[in-house]
């Protein structure tokens, strides 16, 4: 007779949320390092996030300790890896992520621009070759450089290519910055400091070490069980949405990880066997995490901490989450920063009544968050419709 699977209900989820992704007040003394260790890897597709999504769980991070985890200590990596995504990692992991996804993820970025390239400009596998040797002797001949300063040094990167052909939005763009991201994307060349602020989507490139090569099936093992170890219970869409790996690839990578099946409220789903036990009770928390945050962005099925009615005032077009806010595992609202720094919080109207201590709770994030912001403003990339308001 087959045993009934463990049955972990949304409650018991979101009670995990505080102590697993150090958002609840007890936690909040941890360092960077720790933060990113927690979460597996925090989304940097917008350099902002980075930042806030720290400033969120450890009242003790500061912009100057997060730049020397990226620049100075490399504790952090920033790399294009799972589901073909900007992360930052903690360098022990960069190893795993990059032969679990970022390998693959590489390939086909290289393959799909050198077919534009032969296309429409009639160079080769010989000419590509060429030029990367020439952007790397470049790059370390300078220590560090914009992509604008090594389009100087190699002229080859002027090159341009045509985007959209025939439609009202056709573009002509140099192929300069496809082709560094594919060197990125291989591990040969890395994102230094920003030229602006911390917030600043304009960066300076380095020449990066190559990581150690792990076996790819080992590397997707390692990397789902530091997924459901942060993440789980999670069901197979779930892992598969997150790392971007075909069916198959997920299927073999959760059976080697030791996980065994509970059941969740959308179906089965996967726990390893020591997250099985009853969280310790945090006490509440409130927080205000950014755009693409990586709790938000964990899991495909989301209804278990959020309205299903108001996934459209949080969400772009494409499945993105703008900015939250929570309340003990939940999310209750949204926020934004104004022009004048002022962080606008709203609560949607069905859980207005949420008691005189969550009200309290949210406006010492709200203050927080905006002395972390200090004269630094920002717009988030995948802008959403509550977003818009507030910030308005």
């Amino acid at each position: 007779m087959t045993a009934a699977r463990p049955k972990i209900t949304a409650a018991q989820r979101r009670a995990r949320l505080g102590s697993r992704h150090l958002l609840a007040p007890a936690a909040r003394a941890a360092a960077p390092e720790q933060v990113a260790r927690a979460l597996v890897a925090l989304h940097a597709t917008d350099p902002a996030t980075v930042y806030l999504s720290v400033a969120a769980r450890s009242a003790a991070a500061s912009v100057a300790e997060l730049e020397r985890a990226l620049y100075e200590d490399h504790a952090l990596v920033r790399m294009l890896c799972m589901r073909r995504t900007m992360f930052v990692l903690p360098a022990e992991l960069a190893p795993v992520a990059d032969a679990g996804a970022a390998r693959a993820v590489a390939v086909r970025e290289r393959k799909g621009l050198a077919k534009v390239i032969e296309e429409q400009l009639g160079l080769g596998a010989q000419w590509f070759a060429a030029t990367q040797e020439e952007v790397l002797a470049a790059l370390a001949a300078r220590g560090e450089a914009t992509a604008a300063q090594l389009a100087e040094d190699v002229p080859a990167l002027r090159a341009q290519i045509v985007q959209a052909a025939g439609k009202p939005y056709e573009a002509r763009p140099r192929i300069t910055s496809r082709f560094l991201g594919v060197l990125a994307a291989e591990g040969r060349i890395r994102r230094g400091r920003p030229l602006g602020t911390w917030a600043s989507s304009q960066f300076r490139w380095t020449v990066a070490e190559p990581h150690p090569e792990l076996p790819a099936a080992e590397a997707r093992t390692e990397l789902v069980t530091r997924y459901l170890d942060a993440f789980g219970p999670a069901t197979t869409e779930d892992v598969k949405w997150w790392t971007g790996w075909t069916l198959t690839d997920t299927r073999k990578a959760l059976a080697g990880s030791g996980a065994v099946e509970v059941d969740l409220d959308e179906g089965p789903g996967h726990a390893l066997p020591g997250s099985l036990a009853a969280p310790p009770d945090r006490g509440p928390w409130a927080a205000l995490l950014p755009g693409l945050d990586p709790t938000p962005m964990g899991w495909r099925h989301r209804d278990w901490y959020l309205d299903t009615a108001h996934r459209a005032e949080l969400f772009d077009n494409t499945g993105n989450i703008g900015p939250s806010l929570w309340w003990s595992g939940r999310i209750v609202g949204g926020w934004a920063q104004r022009a004048d720094g002022e962080i606008a919080t709203h609560v949607f109207e069905d859980v207005a009544d949420l008691g005189a201590d969550a009200t309290a709770a949210i406006a010492a994030e709200a203050e927080r968050l905006a002395e972390f912001f200090g004269d630094v403003r920002i717009r988030p990339s995948f802008r959403t419709p509550l977003e818009r308001r507030l910030s308005a």
